[in-house]
C-alpha cells in the first residue's frame, strides 16, 4: 500500500471491529463435582421453567434463545422425570429433588444480526447454571454449571444455524447431567474446553 497512515489507520479500524467479535463470556471450570448423592435416592422430581436473570432478561434476541433452550431442555427432563416419577410413586418417605435452571450469563446473536454483520456480529455464549435441592429440608445437592459458544466466523459462514445450535448443546450437557447422576454421583462436563 501506498500511503503508510491510510495503511495504519485501515488496521486499527480491523483490530477495533474484530475486538467487538469477542464475548467475555468463558468460564475455566471443565467439569462439575459429584453432586452431594445420586438421584434416583430421591422419589419425587420437580423441574422449573428455564430463568433468565437480568440484565440479559428482556432483550428480543436473549429471549428467543431462552424460549430455545427451554424447548430442548422440555424435550429430553419431561420424559425423563416422568418415568422417575413413576419409579418413586409408592415409595415412602417422600423425598423430593426441585431442579432449577437458570440461564446466569449469554450473548446470543440472531440469525438477523447475522445476516447483516457476519462475524462483526461477534460470538455467542451461553452459561446455564442448575440449583438441584431437596425440597423438604432445602438441603443443596448440587450447583452444576454447563457453557457452550459458538465462534463468530462459525455463525457468520452458516446465517446463525452455529449459534442456535450452541443453544441446544447446553441444554443438552444440563439434561445429560441429571441422566448420568440418577445412578450413581458422577458429576460431569460443564462443556468448556481447557485454556491452552
Amino acid at each position: 500500500m501506498r500511503n503508510p497512515r491510510c495503511f495504519a489507520f485501515l488496521l486499527v479500524v480491523a483490530t477495533a471491529l474484530l475486538g467487538g467479535c469477542v464475548t467475555h463470556i468463558n468460564t475455566d471450570i471443565t467439569q462439575n463435582p459429584p453432586p452431594a448423592e445420586k438421584f434416583s435416592g430421591f422419589t419425587r422430581f420437580e423441574l422449573a421453567k428455564v430463568a433468565l436473570v437480568a440484565p440479559y432478561a428482556g432483550q428480543e434476541a436473549n429471549e428467543r434463545a431462552l424460549a430455545k433452550v427451554q424447548e430442548n431442555v422440555s424435550l429430553k427432563a419431561d420424559p425423563l422425570l416422568r418415568g422417575w416419577n413413576a419409579t418413586g410413586a409408592a415409595a415412602t418417605p417422600v423425598r423430593t429433588l426441585v431442579v432449577t435452571p437458570v440461564i446466569t450469563e449469554i450473548k446470543f446473536i440472531s440469525g438477523g444480526s447475522r445476516f447483516w454483520a457476519g462475524a462483526f456480529a461477534g460470538s455467542s455464549a451461553v452459561i446455564l447454571t442448575g440449583k438441584i435441592t431437596e425440597k423438604e429440608s432445602g438441603k443443596a445437592i448440587a450447583t452444576p454449571m454447563f457453557y457452550a459458544r459458538a465462534a463468530a466466523m462459525g455463525g457468520a459462514w452458516t446465517f446463525g444455524a452455529t449459534d442456535n445450535l450452541m443453544l441446544s448443546r447446553v441444554a443438552d450437557r444440563f439434561t445429560d447431567y441429571l441422566a448420568a447422576n440418577y445412578g450413581a454421583a458422577v458429576g460431569g462436563p460443564t462443556g468448556a474446553e481447557p485454556r491452552k
